[in-house]
């Protein structure tokens, strides 16, 4: 039986924020999905970035047969007690010799916690559908990315990238938009792969997240309307329940490397089925 450690590092009150218009916090959606991949993990959860969180040891972390980290709305390059705590977590997680994954925010903090840097995307963000990421050369070749077409979108919504990765780290994918969006981290003792879409999501999420920051991505220049966005959150909504639905894949614009379930999840089920193999003994 797997065990498996999920790291949030959403605040009590941003949890609650999208439990109310998600049903789920961040770490509880990849609890969700993790079930569904892997029915017998054993799955815990820690809030890494919360004032009373655990302090895990590098000793009590290689007790786990891997650790994800999800995204939340932290921004790893505003320095302050929450920030400091997760990415002190991150420090423990590769020190344990622990493989990880991580989406979204749970890349920057692996990145941060490494030794590179994360900034505010300059004048532009990535919200809904990722368009046109395609391996790097080092990527194509890579386990984690392993079944991914030569081109491909994903989902996501985010402000924030990676602007440069630390040492011993590989980049794996991009796109026109965010130069970073897979990457693998080798740090201390420990082995990272993330990515900066959102591949635990299902597409109804991705939705309601669309309609929450409406007004958002109208001041940013994504949409011209909150109806716009609204269309667009109704069209991904239509998708997640009806996948096979031609007219709604043709008014996205996308195939089945977002409209199906399976492959939106390529690279956490390649990350689990590698990950026995990444992991290191602190002996």
């Amino acid at each position: 039986m797997p065990r498996y450690l999920i790291a949030e590092s959403e605040l009590p009150d941003q949890r609650e924020q999208r439990r109310a218009r998600a049903g789920k916090s961040s770490g509880e959606t990849y609890v969700a999905t993790l079930k569904q991949m892997r029915p017998d993990a054993q799955c815990s959860l820690i809030a890494a970035a919360d004032e009373d969180a655990p302090q895990l040891s590098p000793d009590q972390l290689a007790t786990f047969d891997a650790v994800l980290l999800t995204g939340s709305p932290m921004h790893v390059y505003e320095d302050g007690p929450a920030v400091r705590r997760q990415l002190d977590f991150m420090r423990a997680v590769f020190a344990s010799g622990t493989p990880s994954f991580g989406s979204c925010a749970g890349l920057q903090v692996a990145t941060a916690a490494a030794g590179g840097r994360v900034r505010r995307m300059p004048g532009r963000m990535e919200a809904g559908i990722v368009r046109g990421i395609s391996a790097t050369e080092a990527g194509r070749g890579h386990p984690l990315l392993a079944g991914r077409p030569a081109c491909w979108d994903a989902i996501g919504l985010h402000g924030d990238e990676v602007e440069e990765l630390p040492p011993g780290a590989t980049l794996l994918a991009g796109n026109a938009a965010t130069t970073i969006q897979a990457a693998e981290i080798r740090h201390d003792r420990g082995v990272f792969w993330g990515v900066q879409y959102h591949p635990e999501l299902a597409l109804a999420e991705v939705a309601t997240a669309l309609q929450s920051q409406a007004a958002d991505l109208v001041e940013a220049g994504l949409a011209g309307s909150e109806a716009d966005v609204s269309t667009i959150a109704h069209a991904l909504d239509g998708l997640h329940h009806d996948p096979d639905s031609r007219p709604l894949r043709w008014k996205l614009g996308v195939d089945r490397e977002v409209a199906e379930e399976r492959r939106r999840r390529t690279e956490i089920t390649n990350f689990l089925d590698h990950a026995p193999g990444l992991k290191r003994s602190r002996a």
